[in-house]
């Protein structure tokens, strides 16, 4: 597999330096991408970099995952207005170890193939540096003329951020420059990867390589950075970013992101976050043109994705939470999803605390759901509507007003969830 030709028809090359292709043609060659250690979970965010990590890998070469326990002390200014808060080593320690057991599922780190995925961490070999000794040795060789040029610098520099930059920012470029230096003189690394905004302080590391290490064969590849069609910020939901850990965010609410992206987004999103080959995808490309209501890529999309970073298994309960509001063993359903996707799926419907004791004693329906949770506004138009097959207790149709609630109504030993005609919800939450 060509590396540069698989990502160009991906999408996902934005520049490269001279001779990298030919470099690439010539050997099974190392490249790094660095990854921010601030939370211990990686955002889909992330998934740009860590999919070209592993199609460098399925193309024969060794990737390498430098996790910025050192850098991430200090915070990359690219792109950014503010400086970043500080976080400590015990909590960087703490998310390197999370950050590779994600990375696990998209690379092979434990296989005995010459070009089985490395990790390492900045902060190993920044550590031992004295603050004299690293600007005698390293800073001595990068001019401030040369670091003043790059365009994160100059616009923190500029008007358009009144704080200005601090020297422990300004530095920043140095630290990561001296990375890829460190990693080609121990792993033969001569590649860097990375998002398009980090271009400024992958060419200071070319540049440091060359002067400090006299060598001319260290090159960097960047990506585009993912928008949206609509120009809105990829990734980002009203809660928040879409996270890999299910701590997080739930396989069902991972699924539903990728299930709801537009169809141009989802003919864009397909060919950077899968490994589908191009032949399938263009044939998705052409179902959902010929049924656009179908939503064939959506789908694949979703199912490629969530198997990939949670399992089959969260898939499958994806997908069958999503259809519960439609199917017919809706009742089944409900009893066996565990509680974070019963509350995801029902996300933003009316909830009323109920005593479980009142449940426990058999209080009447038409009692609990008038008196106890005002679901209904009185007695008589709950009768009507139960009597016209308007009411569902757990996606169950329910009758008789006067019938007694059970404990065994109560899903993940807690919720009733009451339907109102088609479409109006309610959870009753049985509380101690």
């Amino acid at each position: 597999m060509d590396f540069i030709k698989e990502l160009t028809w991906r999408g996902m090359i934005h520049s490269t330096m001279p001779g990298v292709e030919e470099q690439l043609a010539k050997e099974m060659t190392t490249a790094y991408l660095g990854i921010d250690p601030t939370a211990d979970s990686l955002h889909i965010g992330h998934l740009v970099g860590v999919m070209m990590l592993k199609h460098f890998q399925r193309a024969g070469h060794r990737p390498v995952a430098l996790v910025g326990g050192a850098t991430g002390m200090i915070g990359d200014p690219s792109m950014k207005s503010q400086e970043r808060k500080l976080i400590d080593e015990e909590t960087l320690r703490h998310n390197q170890e999370a950050i590779k057991q994600q990375l696990a599922k998209f690379l092979d780190f434990d296989s005995d193939a010459p070009n089985a995925a490395v990790m390492v961490n900045n902060y190993d070999w920044m550590k031992d540096f004295s603050f004299l000794g690293f600007i005698r040795d390293i800073g001595k060789h990068i001019t401030v003329n040369y670091m003043m040029a790059k365009d994160s610098v100059k616009k923190r520099l500029s008007n358009e951020s009144r704080e200005g930059m601090s020297f422990t920012e300004f530095s920043y470029q140095l630290l990561q420059g001296y990375d890829f230096l460190h990693l080609y003189r121990t792993l033969g690394c001569k590649v860097q990867l990375g998002g398009s905004d980090q271009w400024g302080n992958m060419t200071t590391g070319t540049e440091m390589i060359r002067r400090i290490a006299g060598a001319e064969d260290a090159y960097a590849i960047t990506c585009p950075l993912i928008t949206k069609a609509d120009g809105g910020k990829f990734g980002k939901t009203e809660s928040g970013n879409v996270w890999l850990s299910p701590k997080y965010t739930s396989p069902y609410k991972f699924y539903q992101f990728w299930l709801n992206v537009s169809d141009e987004d989802a003919e864009k999103y397909i060919k950077i976050f899968t490994s589908l080959p191009q032949e399938e995808i263009e044939d998705l490309v052409r179902q959902q043109k010929e049924n656009p209501g179908d939503r064939p890529l959506q789908k694949r999309l979703a199912k490629e994705i969530t198997t990939m970073v949670h399992s089959e298994a969260d898939y499958n309960a994806a997908v069958e939470a999503s259809s519960i509001l439609f199917s017919k063993n809706a009742n089944e359903t409900l009893r066996h999803i565990d509680e974070d996707t019963l509350l995801a799926v029902f996300e933003g419907v009316p909830t009323f605390d109920v005593s479980r004791n009142d449940i426990e004693q058999g209080v009447k329906l038409v009692d609990l759901l008038t008196e106890k949770a005002p679901v209904f506004p009185s007695k008589a138009e709950m009768r009507k509507l139960a009597q016209g097959g308007g009411l569902s207790i757990n996606k169950e149709k329910v009758a008789d007003p006067f019938a007694p609630a059970t404990p065994d109504m109560l899903l993940n030993g807690k919720y009733i969830l009451v339907q109102k005609g088609k479409k109006n919800y309610f959870l009753l939450i049985a509380r101690d």
